[in-house]
């Protein structure tokens, strides 16, 4: 058998990225997907790779900064599958500037997905899970959620605000038999860090004694850890994946 034959996991921003590695890594772990994104059809390539893994895979719209969206989704996952048993909260945004020029639009936009997002669909995905008296949740939260990090004040503070909501939500849903812990991705290499200008890189590369990026795997096999029964006994932790930028 392995880890999670029969365990349904729902994970949003599931379309691309490490999003859709940790779907992967999930469906190689026995998983069946629930697969989230802003929209549907943005997931048949995910869904593609989770079945010739042979597991399950249904994909779902779910705009997880729309507090009537999720819940509705949530429950069309719910129907579909019949439970939820692992919830990766990955989806997220960046748009970065200083501080003295960051919009109150940007700010309220990163906040609303990155940190909104992630409690609209815990909140939704807990009822069920406190009725099966079992779940794992992952939220993807971020190093510059720890440390901070110049020109993203709003990315930051959506980084930080998910670690102490993960903190918060293993506190409150212990006794129901439901863990929750974070993932904290240092410098991986994604589309989104592609686009990087190349002295942005080099320096970036410079804080990692590894001395190289991490790729979308390292943070799913992180996740896959957290969510199955290896981690029988973790509960509200932040387990940074950074090659040692933040030690």
């Amino acid at each position: 058998m392995s880890k999670l034959d029969n365990q349904i996991a729902l994970v949003t921003g599931a379309a691309r990225g490490i999003g859709q590695a940790i779907a992967v890594r999930l469906a190689q772990d026995g998983a069946d997907l629930a697969l989230c994104d802003v929209k549907a059809e943005w997931l048949e390539e995910t869904a593609a790779k989770v079945r010739a893994l042979g597991r399950r895979a249904e994909t779902f719209a779910m705009d997880v900064s729309d507090a009537a969206a999720v819940p509705a989704a949530i429950d069309a996952v719910h129907a579909a599958f019949g439970r939820i048993d692992i919830l990766v909260n990955n989806a997220g945004i960046t748009r970065d500037n200083l501080m003295l020029r960051m919009t109150e639009q940007d700010w309220d936009a990163v906040l609303s997905i990155n940190l909104k997002g992630a409690f609209l669909a815990t909140k939704a995905v807990s009822r069920y899970m406190m009725k099966q008296r079992s779940g794992a949740i992952v939220n993807i939260a971020s190093v510059v959620g720890i440390t901070g990090n110049p020109g993203q004040a709003n990315y930051t503070a959506s980084k930080a605000g998910l670690i102490a909501l993960t903190k918060t939500i293993a506190k409150e849903l212990g006794s129901r038999n439901i863990r929750a812990n974070a993932v904290a991705p240092g410098f991986i290499h994604t589309a989104m860090t592609d686009k990087l200008p190349e002295a942005a890189r080099d320096a970036m590369l410079k804080l990692v004694p590894l001395g190289r990026p991490g790729e979308p795997e390292d943070v799913a096999n992180a996740v896959a850890f957290l969510a199955g029964p290896d981690a029988a006994y973790v509960n509200g932790q932040v387990l940074t994946v950074c090659g040692g930028m933040v030690m």
